[in-house]
């Protein structure tokens, strides 16, 4: 049991800005939030996957199919860093595969969407991978060293893909009237979405405060959805996209942008498993993980054998 000497002591460290290492004692409760919170970020990237992946083959040229491609592998990359950090906390990445394949473990619930159009890639990357990157910056600076550290490479990645989501969406808001169509459509479906990935209210969220209070999390997630909707309305006006919310109004007194109400009815249902495609991607996920298990298993026998080989020459 924690004792409530530990609990000071280690809240002290918390509040004088030092990092939390593998090796240090923790609260188990710590402990289990981040794992839960982390594992749900990996399974996230790893699910991400599959709306982009869909459209490498038929992305409008070769420069076009090499760019998604190689960003799909980065989504790869994400994952296992993330998971590579969890199991510092001593959790099994089976188990915590395994844990959102069949059972209750989630994930962003923006990857529960389809992608109708190529203008949805483009969208995906200016809105989606804009949203993470503002969630993002701000766990790279958590208090726990290696969730800091994976976030800190992620996000020179992420900043990237929304670089290149904006310069295509640009493109397309620049294009033929159907392009330009196109475009607007996929905001229009994906801006609220995009919203929502923050997670609810604070008010609402039952793990907010105390994410806050030991510093895995730096900012509420109110406070990161107002500063991305701030930068999205500047970014969107630049080329000629509009938000589809009409009540999205600059507010002189806060300087920020007053938004609409976001359809949290929606949001939840998406959570529980209603979504537009959240059964379609667990059946890809699981048929993938499925279909894989032979290689992980000749794996495991490989680096067994050379361990043992190894063994027997020293």
């Amino acid at each position: 049991m924690d004792t409530q000497q530990q609990l000071d002591e280690f809240q002290k460290r918390i509040d004088n800005g030092e990092t939390i290492e593998p090796k240090d004692w923790m609260p188990e409760r710590y402990r289990k939030q981040l794992i839960r919170m982390m594992s749900q970020h990996a399974h996230s990237e790893i699910v991400g996957m599959l709306p982009e992946g869909n459209w490498i083959t038929r992305a409008p040229s070769l420069k076009r199919k090499m760019v998604l491609l190689a960003k799909v592998q980065d989504e790869a990359g994400h994952g296992l860093y993330l998971y590579s950090a969890t199991e510092t906390l001593g959790a099994e990445r089976r188990e915590l595969v395994e844990d959102y394949l069949y059972g209750n473990a989630k994930y962003s619930s923006i990857f529960n969407y389809p992608t109708l159009t190529y203008a949805d890639i483009c969208v995906i990357g200016w809105l989606v991978d804009g949203a993470a990157i503002v969630n993002q910056t701000m766990l790279a600076k958590s208090s726990y060293g290696p969730y800091a550290r994976a976030n800190l490479r992620i996000c020179k990645e992420e900043s990237f893909h929304k670089k290149q989501g904006y310069e295509m969406l640009a493109k397309m808001a620049d294009g033929t009237p159907e392009q330009q169509r196109m475009a607007q459509d996929a905001v229009n479906r994906w801006w609220w979405p995009t919203l929502m990935m923050f997670g609810p209210h604070d008010s609402d969220s039952p793990n907010s405060a105390e994410l806050i209070k030991w510093a895995v999390k730096t900012k509420t997630n109110d406070e990161l959805r107002q500063h991305f909707v701030d930068r999205m309305v500047m970014e969107a006006e630049a080329i000629g996209i509009s938000l589809p919310d009409p009540n999205l109004k600059y507010n002189e007194e806060t300087g920020h942008w007053d938004f609409g109400d976001i359809p949290w009815d929606e949001f939840w249902s998406v959570v529980k498993g209603d979504g537009p495609m959240n059964r379609e991607r667990m059946r890809a996920r699981r048929k993938a993980y499925e279909d894989g298990e032979w290689v992980r298993e000749a794996a495991m026998e490989y680096a067994r054998k050379k361990k043992l080989r190894e063994g027997k020459a020293s």
